[in-house]
This record gives structure tokens, C-alpha cells and sequence, in this order.
């Protein structure tokens, strides 16, 4: 075994700990990243699933059928979602992955409110195309970053309390989306006409994640 392999394998001293933690920032300032970090993700989740609640009144003002709806659920987000994830670690790599993953919010907010806009499959499509595109963004340079705030032996649960945002943002896009729909009226907008309360749901949560945006400015590249 090499000599640098024989050192990484080796466990580390307590004071090589320290030494090695003393290198990344305090971990008051990495916890309020990954807070952040999580709302994004909870909001992405909403903003990927609230078309799961929606399914019965979108496909009777589209007029759309079950493998339309399908498209729109399934490939029209995963596809573009999961490919595109692979250049965006790379552009994580190499530019500011904080403003990287504050467009991608931006990006994927204003098209979950066009969600709202469509008048027929295509544009629902191109729009759920777009959730895709600006939410394939988020994990790949907040992977990068957490690993920049946290040393090594924290980052196991670390990531792993960041994950939980999948689940946590499941949950909420399920509790209250259900109220929304129940609560949540059509509405008029002078130039676009009638809205039915479904698309005026889709402008609603596009609105969340602006104020995670913001906050996301505040934190350290």
C-alpha cells in the first residue's frame, strides 16, 4: 500500500480532527446553508408533485388524455430533469454554484406558474419541461457546497439531513395541496381571462420559492 493511501485509511488523530475541521467555516454558518439548502428542495418537491393532486381537473380544462397526463407527470420533468443533471455538476464545478442554484430557483418558479397559464398540452408540456430543466440545478451544486461547509466525518448525515427535504417536501405538497384545492377559487386576470382554481394553484406555489431565492443570496459562495 502506498504511503498515501496507507494515510488516508488510517483513522484520524483527535487532533488532526480538529486541525482538519478548523479549515471549513463555523458550524452555525454550515447548518443555516444546509436550512437553505433543504427549503429549496422541499419547495422542488411541491412545485414536482402538486401535478399529482391536480391530475382529475387539469385533464377536463385540457382535455387531455391518460398518456397525455402521463407525459406530463413522467417524462416531460424526468427526462430533461435527469439528463441534465450530469452538466450541471459540471457547471457546478467550475462557476458560483450559489447563483447557479438561485437561477435554477428562479427558473423553475416562473414555470411552475406558467403551469398555470397553459391553455392546452403543449404549453403545460413546455412548462413541466422547464420545472425540469431549472430543477436539475439544485442538487448538484448543494451536494458541492454542503461538502465546502461540513469536513468529512459530518457529511454522511449531513447529506443525509438534506435528503430528507425529498420526503418532507412529499408530505407538504400533499397536506396542503389538498387544502388549496379545497379552499383556492378560479380567478379573472385582465389580458388572460378565466383561471380555473387548479392553474391558480400552479401561480400560487411558484410564488415559494422567492423568498428561498433571497435567502439563498445571503449565504457564501
Amino acid at each position: 500500500m502506498s504511503r498515501d493511501a496507507a494515510s488516508a485509511a488510517a483513522p484520524r488523530a483527535p487532533g488532526d480532527v480538529a486541525e482538519l475541521e478548523a479549515e471549513f467555516p463555523t458550524s452555525t454558518q454550515g447548518y443555516y446553508v444546509l436550512a437553505v439548502l433543504i427549503l429549496a428542495y422541499i419547495v422542488s418537491y411541491i412545485d414536482r408533485t402538486m401535478l399529482t393532486l391536480l391530475v382529475d381537473p387539469i385533464r377536463a380544462t385540457l382535455q387531455i388524455t391518460d398518456f397525455q397526463i402521463s407525459l406530463l407527470h413522467g417524462f416531460a420533468f424526468a427526462i430533461f430533469y435527469t439528463v441534465l443533471g450530469l452538466p450541471m455538476g459540471r457547471i457546478a464545478d467550475r462557476y458560483n454554484r450559489r447563483n447557479l442554484i438561485v437561477g435554477g430557483i428562479l427558473f423553475w418558479s416562473i414555470a411552475t406558474a406558467l403551469c398555470g397559464f397553459a391553455r392546452n398540452f403543449w404549453q403545460m408540456f413546455g412548462a413541466r419541461v422547464s420545472v425540469g430543466v431549472g430543477e436539475a440545478t439544485l442538487s448538484p451544486a448543494a451536494y458541492s457546497l454542503l461538502s465546502d461547509y461540513f469536513p468529512p466525518e459530518h457529511r454522511s448525515r449531513v447529506l443525509s439531513i438534506y435528503t430528507s427535504g425529498i420526503y418532507l417536501g412529499a408530505g407538504i405538497a400533499t397536506f396542503g395541496g389538498g387544502a388549496l384545492i379545497a379552499f383556492v377559487p378560479g380567478l379573472t386576470i385582465a389580458g388572460f381571462g378565466y383561471h380555473e382554481p387548479w392553474q391558480v394553484i400552479f401561480m400560487l406555489i411558484g410564488l415559494l420559492g422567492l423568498p428561498v431565492g433571497l435567502a439563498l443570496l445571503t449565504i457564501r459562495e
